[in-house]
C-alpha cells in the first residue's frame, strides 16, 4: 500500500494555498520584497529590504500574521536575517530561525518565494536597460546573463544550446526595461500562485499555477495512491520569458509519468525536468507541490 499523503488532507479531501508576491524600487541600490501565503490555516507574510544580484543580500526583514495563527517568537526574531544572504545555505537559516515552530514552514515557504522575486528585477544603467524596449529578445537574453549572476547555465533558456535558438528561430520575449532598471518608488513586478491538492478516490491530483508579468503555468499531476506512481502529467505555459526557447523544455514534464512519488524523487526530478537543459519554473513549482507531501 502506497504510504503518499499530506498533513494537509489529515481532516479534509482538498488543500488549497495561495501566494501573492511583490516587488518595489524603494530604495537607491535595494528593493523591498514581499510575499504573502494563505491557506485555510495561517496567512503569513514576510517582507525585506534585499540588494539585487549579486548580492541579494537582505538589510532589514520583517514577518506578521494576517489570518490565523503562529508562534509569536517566529514574527520577533524575523528580524535577524539581516545581513543573510538568500545564495546557497538560505533554506537552512530559515530552518534555524523558526525552529520547528507553529506555523514556521509557512514563513519559510515566504521567505522562499521573497528569494524568488529578487531574481526577478535587477538594476542595471539605464542606456543598458533601454536596449530592452521594442522586444529584441536577443538583447533581453543578454541583459538577463548579465544582470543575474546565477542565470547562466540555470536552465535551458540560459544555455548555449537556447541562446543558439536566437539565431535559428523567431523567439518573442515578455521582458521589458522595467525589469532592469525601474522607475524610483514603482512597484516593479507582481506574482500570484495557487497550489492545491485534492484526494478523488484512489487518486490524488496536484495542481500549481504562477502568473506574472513574465511567466504562465499551470502544471497538473495525478498520482495512483495504490502504486504510489504518477500517472499523469501536463502543463500549461501561456505565457514564457522567450516563446520560442523557453517552451522547448516544457515537454519534458512527461517524463515524470510512471515515477515512484517517494523521497528521492525531487532528486531525480534534476535530471528529468530541471537544470541546464530544463525549466527552473517547472522543476521549483513541481518541487513545491512534493514539500506539500508526506512521502515514503
Amino acid at each position: 500500500m502506497s504510504r503518499v499523503g499530506s498533513p494537509y488532507l489529515e481532516r479534509r479531501d482538498r488543500y488549497e494555498r495561495a501566494m501573492e508576491g511583490w516587488v518595489d524600487n524603494t530604495h537607491a541600490d535595494a528593493f523591498t520584497l514581499t510575499a504573502r501565503i494563505r491557506d485555510d490555516d495561517l496567512g503569513a507574510e514576510v517582507a525585506a529590504v534585499a540588494t539585487p544580484s549579486p548580492g541579494y543580500e537582505i538589510r532589514e526583514a520583517r514577518a506578521r500574521v494576517f489570518s490565523g495563527a503562529a508562534d509569536p517568537r517566529i514574527v520577533a526574531g524575523f528580524g535577524a536575517l539581516a545581513g543573510a544572504r538568500m545564495v546557497g545555505g538560505f533554506t537552512r537559516r530559515l530552518a534555524e530561525l523558526t525552529g520547528g515552530r507553529p506555523g514556521g514552514q509557512h514563513f519559510i515557504d515566504a521567505a522562499i518565494e521573497i528569494a524568488r522575486l529578487a531574481r526577478q528585477a535587477t538594476k542595471l544603467p539605464p542606456e543598458r536597460a533601454r536596449t530592452a524596449a521594442g522586444g529584441d529578445a536577443r538583447a533581453c537574453w543578454q541583459l538577463d546573463t548579465t544582470g543575474w549572476v546565477d542565470l547562466p547555465d540555470s536552465c535551458f533558456t540560459y544555455s548555449d544550446a537556447g541562446r543558439a535558438l536566437l539565431a535559428t528561430r523567431a523567439v518573442t520575449t515578455s521582458m521589458v526595461p522595467a525589469l532592469y532598471c525601474p522607475p524610483p518608488g514603482a512597484r516593479v513586478f507582481s506574482r500570484k500562485k495557487v497550489a492545491r491538492l485534492e484526494r478523488r478516490g484512489r487518486r490524488l491530483s496536484l495542481y500549481h499555477s504562477m502568473f506574472d508579468e513574465a511567466h504562465g503555468f499551470e502544471i497538473r499531476y495525478e498520482i495512483d495512491l495504490d502504486s504510489g506512481t504518477i500517472v499523469h502529467a501536463e502543463s500549461e505555459t501561456p505565457r514564457l520569458p522567450y516563446m520560442g526557447i523557453c517552451n522547448e523544455p516544457q515537454k519534458k514534464i512527461a517524463a515524470l509519468v510512471g515515477q515512484p512519488v517517494d523521497r528521492e524523487l525531487r532528486k531525480r526530478m534534476q535530471g528529468l525536468i530541471g537544470g541546464s537543459a530544463g525549466c527552473a519554473q517547472l522543476y521549483d513549482l513541481t518541487a513545491d507541490l512534493l514539500k506539500l507531501l508526506t512521502l515514503p
